[in-house]
């Protein structure tokens, strides 16, 4: 869990670092520093994809998880939900007027820290390979995010760190409990799906494309679904 408690961290002290700052980064430096993160992100996705790839069993599997999974999110909204959840969370209440609040800010960060698809595969790579790589660039690209949030929140951001160890904590435990289960064409199939969906965040955050990738999670359940009804396929 090494991984978990270095994402923690980065938290916490993009948190102090960004109340200390209170006029928040500068533009030009949010930029680069965003820049520096979807290219690390693009460069991990394709590592991912490429090296699984060469493992597959079942070739075309990424292709039916991506759109299975890429239609269920859809039709699900869940970028919509994502985006409808965070903008209530971010939006003042009645009262409030232009001041901050460190619930809305906490309720924002905690979206934004847990669920996205570094923050989910990470724990499962670490459990089971101990390969701490996607919890790391999480590490970084959350010390950015919590800088800019703590300069409008305050010190308070810190506590998103607490949440973001039990959510990881509980992966990586469930991802152990799970180990037998998880057999190393299952892996691999799920390494080249999510290899696509970090690589798409990538993407996403250097402003080449705008994928929705929140739509896309539902992929990462294809693989599974796929090798647990395999048995009952009257393959011969």
């Amino acid at each position: 869990m090494i991984g978990t408690i270095v994402n923690t961290a980065a938290i916490v002290a993009g948190s102090a670092i960004g109340s200390l700052a209170k006029r928040g980064l500068g533009e030009k430096y949010q930029d680069i520093l965003f820049c520096a993160m979807g290219l690390a992100a693009t460069g991990l996705g394709l590592h991912s994809v490429v090296e699984g790839m060469s493992g597959s069993v079942y070739p075309v599997l990424f292709i039916a998880s991506l759109a299975i999974g890429g239609v269920a999110g859809t039709a699900i909204d869940i970028e919509g939900h994502f985006d409808r959840l965070t903008e209530r969370l971010s939006k003042p209440k009645a009262g409030e007027g232009g001041g901050t609040n460190l619930s809305r800010g906490l309720s924002t960060g905690i979206v934004l820290f847990c669920f996205g698809t570094l923050s989910i595969l990470g724990p499962i790579n670490s459990a089971l390979y101990g390969d701490e790589t996607f919890l790391l660039t999480n590490a970084t690209l959350d010390f950015v995010t919590s800088m800019v949030l703590a300069s409008s929140f305050g010190i308070g951001m810190a506590l998103a760190g607490v949440v973001l160890f039990c959510w990881q904590g509980s992966i990586f435990l469930l991802a152990q409990w799970l180990e037998p289960l998880m057999t190393a064409n299952l892996m691999c199939e799920i390494t080249i799906v999510g290899g696509f969906l970090i690589l798409a965040s990538g993407l996403s955050i250097l402003r080449i494309k705008e994928i929705s990738v929140m739509n896309l999670l539902p992929a990462l359940l294809v693989p599974p679904v796929w090798f647990a009804i395999l048995p009952l396929l009257p393959l011969g």
